[in-house]
C-alpha cells in the first residue's frame, strides 16, 4: 500500500504550492491524514478557500497566502521544508492561447522562483506537476517519456521548460527533482465553473442542470482520464522513493488506457442517471474541434511501475463512479 511509504518521512514538513487547488487540496488531505506537517502556499487565483476549509484548524497545517511570482513569498514558504510538491500553475491550453504572457509568468518565472527557493532552503526533493501536453505533435501511442514532439500551445511550452529547468537544477545545484506528466486528471474538488473548466466536472454540472454538454468535434478524440487517487499515489511515491535511479527524471502519471469523449460523456450520463433518471434523456451536442487540442492521448506507465512501484488503483469506470457520487452531493 503506497500510504505505507509515508512512514519513511514521518515528521517531515511538506510544502504544497497551489495547495488550495484541485490536486493540491487532495494532496494536503492525504498527507495530513498520515501525520505529516503541511504548508500550503496559494494566491487563490484558481484555488478555492473551501477546498482547504476543513484543514485550517488542523495543528499540522499552515496556510501561507502568497504568489510564486514573488521570490520572497517562495523563500518564506520554503523555510524549514523537507519536501516540495509543486502544483501551482495556470492550467488550460485555451487560457494560454488567449493570454500567453500570464501563463508564462506563472508557469516559468514562478517555477524558477520555486526552484531557487528550494535550492537555497536545501530541500531534499522537489516533485512538480509536469504535463502530457509536452508530447505535442508526436503522434505515436502510447506516449513514452523519452520521445516528445513540438509543443502545440503556449501552455505546453511552459510545462516543457519546467522539465528543462528541473534537469539543470539537478545537474548544476544537485537539487533532486521528479516531474509528473499528468494526463487529464479528474475527481473530487475539481471546479466545474469558469471558462476553462475541465471537461468532466463541467459536463457533470450540465447534466445535473439538465443542460446539453457540448463535445468539441465528433467525439472521437480520446484521452487517458486519470482519477485523482492515482495522482496522489504518484506524488507520494515520487516524494518517498529511495531508489536513486528513480530520481531526476519525468514520469507519465495516468492509468494507461484511453477513452473517447463520446464514451466518457455516455458513462457520465449513465452514472448520473442512477440519481436522476431524467438525465438519461439529456441530448449531447457537438461543435468544431478546439485550437491546440491533440486528437489522442494515451500514456505508457511502465516506467513508473518499474522505478516507483506505481500501481494505479482506479480505472475510468471506478473513478467516474467515485467522482459522480461526490459531485452529486456537492453540486446539487
Amino acid at each position: 500500500m503506497y500510504l505505507q511509504e509515508l512512514k519513511k518521512i514521518q515528521g517531515s514538513k511538506v510544502l504544497i504550492t497551489g495547495g488550495a487547488g484541485f490536486i493540491g487540496s487532495n494532496l494536503c488531505e492525504t498527507l495530513l491524514n498520515n501525520q505529516l506537517q503541511v504548508i500550503c502556499l496559494d494566491n487563490f487565483s484558481t484555488g478555492k478557500r473551501e477546498n482547504i476549509a476543513a484543514f485550517l484548524n488542523h495543528p499540522q497545517f499552515t496556510l501561507i497566502e502568497g504568489d510564486i511570482r514573488n521570490l520572497q513569498d517562495c523563500q518564506n514558504a520554503c523555510q524549514g521544508v523537507d519536501y516540495i510538491l509543486h502544483e501551482a500553475a495556470l492550467g488550460s491550453v485555451p487560457r494560454s492561447i488567449q493570454d500567453p504572457f500570464t501563463t508564462n509568468e506563472v508557469n516559468i518565472s514562478g517555477f524558477l522562483n520555486m526552484l531557487v527557493a528550494a535550492r537555497d532552503a536545501k530541500v531534499k526533493r522537489f516533485v512538480y506537476a509536469a504535463s502530457s501536453s509536452t508530447y505535442g505533435d508526436h503522434e505515436a501511442l502510447p506516449k513514452v517519456e523519452d520521445v516528445i514532439g513540438k509543443p502545440l500551445s503556449p501552455y505546453a511550452i511552459t510545462k516543457y521548460v519546467n522539465e528543462l529547468y528541473a534537469d539543470i537544477f539537478y545537474r548544476t545545484y544537485q537539487l533532486d527533482t521528479i516531474g509528473l506528466r499528468y494526463f487529464n486528471v479528474f475527481g473530487k474538488r475539481q471546479d466545474p465553473n469558469g471558462a476553462y473548466a475541465a471537461v468532466i466536472p463541467k459536463f457533470v454540472q450540465q447534466f445535473i442542470n439538465h443542460e446539453s454538454p457540448i463535445i468539441n468535434g465528433d467525439g472521437s478524440y480520446s484521452r487517458d482520464f486519470t482519477y485523482i487517487d492515482n495522482v496522489v499515489q504518484m506524488n507520494i511515491l515520487a516524494m518517498t522513493t529511495t531508489n536513486e535511479k528513480a530520481l531526476n527524471t519525468v514520469y507519465n502519471t495516468a492509468y494507461g488506457d484511453r477513452t473517447t469523449l463520446l464514451e466518457l460523456t455516455n458513462l457520465l450520463k449513465e452514472n448520473l442517471g442512477e440519481f436522476d433518471k431524467d438525465i438519461l434523456n439529456v441530448e449531447i451536442k457537438h461543435r468544431e474541434n478546439r485550437l491546440g487540442d491533440i486528437p489522442h492521448s494515451l500514456a505508457s506507465v511502465e516506467k513508473a511501475k518499474q522505478l516507483l512501484n506505481y500501481n494505479p488503483k482506479y480505472n475510468l469506470t471506478d473513478g467516474i463512479k467515485e467522482a459522480v457520487s461526490w459531485y452529486w452531493k456537492h453540486l446539487k
